[in-house]
């Protein structure tokens, strides 16, 4: 077995609600679109079950408690200069509320290079 190729990278975690909107569109998609444009190698959207943020309410996903804000990550590993130089195109999307992660890491890549740039 050979070892994996590796690198470094910074992840980006943006915390928002589920309801944020963005000139009538979800926050966490005006991110993903503006990651895609910004030629990042990629963007996912996680939705939380349950959590809670700076206002303290618990929002859940259980059925006698339906909410429709429940908590959302959007997240994205690229390079740590292409990461930072994307977070100003996200600064303006969280300014009313959301958290912003940033966390080292390291990528294994497996398969060749031509799968790994589709």
């Amino acid at each position: 077995m050979t070892t994996p190729n590796t690198e470094r990278a910074l992840r980006l975690t943006v915390l928002v609600g589920e309801s944020d909107g963005w000139h009538h569109r979800p926050v966490y998609t005006e991110i993903v679109h503006r990651a895609h444009k910004a030629g990042l190698s990629g963007a996912s959207v996680f939705r939380g079950i349950e959590g809670f943020g700076a206002s303290s309410v618990i929002h859940t996903q259980r059925l006698l408690s339906l909410s429709e804000d429940l908590p959302v990550a959007v997240v994205i590993v690229d390079a740590e200069e292409r990461i930072r130089a994307f977070l100003p195109l996200v600064e303006e999307l969280v300014a009313d509320g959301g958290l912003v992660v940033l966390d080292s890491c390291e990528v294994v890549h497996y398969g060749n290079d031509q799968e790994r740039n589709r």
